[in-house]
């Protein structure tokens, strides 16, 4: 059953605050080829601290969520762009961070490595390629 995000992120936020981690399933291409929409599962925790290349999952607009990466901290300023996602970020204030990605599994319960994918944030020229290569490979 697939709840509603005004319902479900609110639900995911009140969890981490309480001090659980919380693992769900997300959907959507934007966070390709780290996290495959529909088939991987996230482990959320709270965010006690944001760093460049940290996977958040931010309200970017009231009751608009995203599960992205952090492309840059400008003091209380986050800009979030996900790995898939070949041009446009999303900007949000720190407190708006609901939560931090701790792990990525794929449906064989395999752990994927959780990077900070420095390099992959820095080909954006080059995205569109990699990630046509990706679906026709990987998928």
């Amino acid at each position: 059953m697939q709840l509603p995000n005004e319902i479900f992120i609110p639900e995911i936020s009140r969890l981490v605050k309480e001090g659980k981690q919380v693992v769900f399933t997300p959907t959507g291409v934007s966070m390709r080829p780290y996290i495959e929409g529909g088939v991987d599962n996230v482990t959320l925790v709270l965010p006690r601290a944001l760093a460049v290349g940290d996977i958040v999952l931010a309200e970017v607009q009231p009751q608009h969520y995203v599960l992205h990466r952090i492309y840059r901290l400008d003091g209380e300023q986050v800009t979030l762009m996900g790995d898939g996602n070949l041009q446009g970020c999303e900007q949000c204030t720190a407190d708006k961070v609901l939560a931090k990605v701790v792990a990525i599994h794929s449906p064989k319960g395999r752990s994927k490595p959780l990077t900070r994918a420095w390099l992959w944030r820095h080909m954006l020229r080059t995205r569109r390629l990699w990630l046509k290569i990706y679906r026709h490979v990987c998928i």
